[in-house]
Formats: structure tokens, C-alpha cells, sequence
């Protein structure tokens, strides 16, 4: 895969700009994208500066953690606290995030999401109110390991770290977690599967694959 360098404001006009003009004027259908990529890759950070750019061009945006959907403790670490097949397989809540964001957001659907469900600090609902998203409006939803789930996305943006650089950046506690990502690799192969490539080894300088180019 050919990469070319960039910054992330060139970055983020680009793919705003595509994702404002990928959307028929009127059709009055939501488009969904995800960033993914480990939390050592900040996904969630390209997320909000995408959806700044969004808004500067008219466009409602929403942006959405997964983080948000996580299963409760009792299932999340049921084979243990640093378990990195149940981090791969078991913590995310994907019905959730089917129920409560990409169905109100399919034809017909009444554009209220739910914004987050589960609170893993606390281990308790967030008891976060439905909010509206209005036609044409854009979801941003980030987080790690998106990608490989059916998720009906419109666009798919993966930040990439080498496996140098994921070990490198990724905190000592959480460090359990890098066989769920090389078993991501493996498995799903997000570099192949997404529409946009970021690679942000070096978070000062990151390089891309162009969108509409693959």
C-alpha cells in the first residue's frame, strides 16, 4: 500500500470534504463512519476534528464512542481482568450498537441514537437521554476493533500503528491487550478492509492512502 504524507489538518479537510460530497444534496439520508483504531492511535481525536470540519461546512455531526457500549463487568471479565480474547470477542456490546445507533439511522429510521449505554467505570447505565440526528446529518462513531462486525458503514477510516510503535505508545497497564490487536491483524486484516489507511506511528507526522483511491 503506497502512503503519502500529510498533515492531519490537510488530513481531516480531505476527508470531510469527501464525506460532505459523497451524500446526494437532499436525499436526506444519514451517512455513518467509523475511525478505528487502538486507543493508543487516538481515533477519537481524528473523530472530533473530523466532525469540527463537518460543522464548518453546514453539516450535523455526531460523534459516538464505543467505548460507550461496552458489555457489564460481570461479562467482560469473566475469564479475568486481563484477558485479551475476551477484550478481542466479548467487550463490546454490538447489538446494542445496532439497536440503539445504525438502526434509527437506516431509511426509514427516526434518527434518535443513543449517544452512549454503559458507563464501565462505574459499572452502570449512563441513563444518557436519545438524541436527534437530523436528516443528512453524519455519524462518527470511533473506537478499536470496529472493523470485521457487518457494521453498515459508508466510510471506514483505520488509524494504523506498526506493532513497534502500537507497543511502544500503548500504556503499561493495558499492554494485556496487544495479542487481541495482533489477533486483529490476523484476522480481519483492518489495513485491507478500510476504505482510508492513516498511519500515525509518529503522531506528528502522519501519512495516508488517499480516500476514493483504493
Amino acid at each position: 500500500m503506497r502512503l503519502e504524507a500529510i498533515s492531519w489538518e490537510r488530513l481531516t479537510e480531505a476527508l470531510a470534504g469527501h464525506v460532505a460530497e459523497s451524500q446526494a444534496a437532499g436525499d436526506g439520508q444519514w451517512l455513518r463512519v467509523a475511525v478505528d483504531g487502538a486507543p493508543a492511535a487516538r481515533p477519537g481525536e481524528l473523530a472530533e476534528r473530523l466532525a469540527g470540519a463537518l460543522r464548518v461546512r453546514g453539516r450535523a455531526a455526531r460523534v459516538i464512542a464505543a467505548g460507550g457500549f461496552l458489555r457489564a463487568a460481570s461479562l467482560r471479565y469473566e475469564y479475568g481482568r486481563e484477558d485479551a480474547d475476551a477484550y478481542y470477542d466479548l467487550w463490546l456490546d454490538r447489538g446494542a450498537l445496532w439497536r440503539e445507533v445504525f438502526d434509527p439511522l437506516e431509511p426509514g429510521g427516526s434518527g434518535r441514537v443513543l449517544p452512549d449505554l454503559w458507563d464501565p467505570a462505574t459499572d452502570r447505565a449512563t441513563r444518557s437521554g436519545y438524541v436527534e440526528l437530523p436528516p443528512g446529518g453524519i455519524l462518527l462513531l470511533h473506537g478499536p476493533l470496529l472493523l470485521g462486525h457487518w457494521f453498515p458503514l459508508d466510510l471506514s477510516v483505520h488509524v494504523r500503528l506498526s506493532p513497534a510503535a502500537l507497543a511502544r505508545r500503548t500504556d503499561e497497564g493495558e499492554r494485556w491487550t496487544l495479542p487481541a490487536f495482533a489477533r486483529y491483524e490476523d484476522e480481519v486484516g483492518p489495513g485491507a478492509a478500510a476504505d482510508v489507511v492513516v498511519r500515525a506511528d509518529d503522531p506528528r507526522h502522519p501519512a495516508w492512502s488517499g480516500v476514493g483511491e483504493r
